[in-house]
């Protein structure tokens, strides 16, 4: 999934994860700098507290980059783990919601973790397995579920919406 999205001076760049999300980013910072380009990768990993500042050095972009790169922490999924009635509403019969574990602070749960229940829980339901369907379910999912409960479980989220929000004022 590729998309960008223009809105008053700011620019989301959302590729996926991994390469592809920082190769678009790394092209937006040199081809847009009157805008502000905003990275939202899955981190694929515990919250260090140092994600931003070593993906700059890695890729040898400014640290004043560090501000525009947020995280889906471990993966863009534990968002859905914030909001488990949505999500049993939008699978309906045959959805486990007790295969997806309990914790309320989703950035916490692993990315294995967070696999195996979603798989678990979507199984036997007739829209299929989640990761079968991963490309049309995660926008539609990312879509319904509340951004109030999502910002309340992932302190990541929570940032994004709050520097975005504070940009707008």
């Amino acid at each position: 999934m590729s998309q960008s999205c223009w809105h008053r001076g700011f620019r989301l760049i959302s590729a996926g994860s991994g390469s592809a999300a920082y190769d678009r980013f790394h092209v937006a910072i040199a081809a847009n700098k009157n805008v502000w380009n905003i990275l939202l990768t899955d981190s694929e990993g515990p919250d260090t507290g140092a994600l931003s500042e070593s993906l700059c050095r890695k890729y040898g972009w400014d640290r004043d980059h560090q501000d525009s790169i947020f995280w889906m922490v471990e993966m863009m999924e534990s968002w859905f783990h914030a909001d488990k009635d949505k999500l049993e509403e939008f699978y309906g019969q045959g959805f486990r919601k007790n295969a997806l574990k309990p914790n309320p602070k989703v950035e916490e749960i692993s990315k294995t973790d967070l696999e195996n229940g979603l798989k678990t829980a979507t199984k036997d339901t007739n829209k299929g397995d989640y990761f079968d369907n991963k490309t049309s379910h995660g926008p539609k999912l990312l879509s319904v579920v509340s951004p109030e409960k999502v910002q309340n479980a992932a302190p990541n989220c929570k940032r994004l919406f709050a520097a975005v929000l504070a940009k707008l004022e």
